[in-house]
């Protein structure tokens, strides 16, 4: 029996040990004079795996020769991605991640982009709102009031912040609606109201789209529509204008993030041009990680 304690004495406190020692790795400040790969497990913090993001860092870790010290993309989400990083933000820990603007986490965090020489990621997107094919003879005020929606990161940022912390979508929306009422009246200008037509917006749950997608939503509200709003995966999204099972989305991420479907739907939805300019997506890491620029230091530094 006393062997027996003993022996559970012993295993105890070595798992007490793993544990601690595992804690420890995690919260871990980042160490400049260390490989940056060790530190994080040569592991890349991403998001949803069907996101555009995803596969051009999969194409980054392929071109900067990654898989060499087998650095790996972990599928997750939004959300988690960015706890994770707040998470370790607040620890001063390393972290990659996916990351793309505007997004209200460049407004949080002490975060930059990582430099690609390699131009895997393209240079700046521009997001557009795309709507089916006979809207415009179908819709005519809905489709005036979508051409003309055109906003700045730095609008879309003040919703998705709200959002953020913890305010209902619609609510941020219409909040913002109040505070813009010029803006809103260039969309609306002229615009006849109509009485509870229906109309339906698909969006990807990304928080810059639920942002976009909700203020659209009820400036059609206010103008006598009755909108309804999907969140699908990207695929889905397009395919859902392309066959007119949904009247518009103004998440089309281009020309990188969405050009695979755009050039597969290019000739069954209408493209009425951006509605942001100034987008980006790349890889991002905090700002005191100093000696991490470029994607090419995630293998050498």
């Amino acid at each position: 029996m006393i062997k027996k304690n003993k022996l559970i004495a012993f295993f105890t406190l070595v798992g007490l040990v793993t544990l601690l020692t595992a804690c420890s790795s995690q919260t871990k400040p980042y160490a400049t004079d260390e490989k940056l790969g060790g530190q994080i497990n040569y592991t890349i913090t991403g998001i949803d795996a069907g996101a555009g993001i995803m596969a051009s860092t999969q194409t980054a870790i392929n071109k900067y020769h990654l898989n060499d010290q087998n650095w790996q993309l972990q599928t997750s989400s939004t959300a988690a991605m960015t706890s994770t990083l707040d998470k370790a933000i607040a620890d001063k820990r390393p972290i990659v991640i996916t990351g793309w603007q505007p997004h209200w986490m460049f407004t949080k965090y002490p975060i930059k982009f990582l430099k690609d020489p390699k131009n895997v990621f393209g240079q700046a997107e521009h997001i557009n709102t795309v709507v089916r094919k006979g809207l415009k003879k179908d819709m005519p005020e809905a489709y005036t009031i979508l051409d003309r929606f055109h906003w700045t990161p730095k609008e879309m940022s003040t919703v998705m912040l709200k959002v953020n912390d913890g305010v209902e979508p619609d609510k941020a929306a219409r909040d913002w609606i109040q505070d813009n009422p010029e803006k809103v009246a260039e969309w609306t200008k002229g615009v006849k109201k109509v009485h509870g037509t229906k109309i339906k917006l698909t969006y990807v749950a990304w928080d810059s789209e639920i942002a976009s997608t909700n203020v659209v939503a009820e400036v059609l509200r206010q103008q006598g529509y009755q909108p309804t709003i999907q969140a699908m995966e990207i695929q889905p999204m397009w395919a859902s204008v392309a066959t007119k099972a949904a009247d518009a989305q103004v998440s089309a991420w281009l020309p990188k993030t969405s050009g695979l479907y755009y050039k597969d739907y290019k000739g069954q939805i209408e493209d009425l041009g951006p509605n942001l300019e100034g987008a980006k997506v790349g890889l991002a890491v905090p700002k005191y990680m100093t000696n991490i620029n470029s994607i090419e230091d995630l293998k050498t530094k």
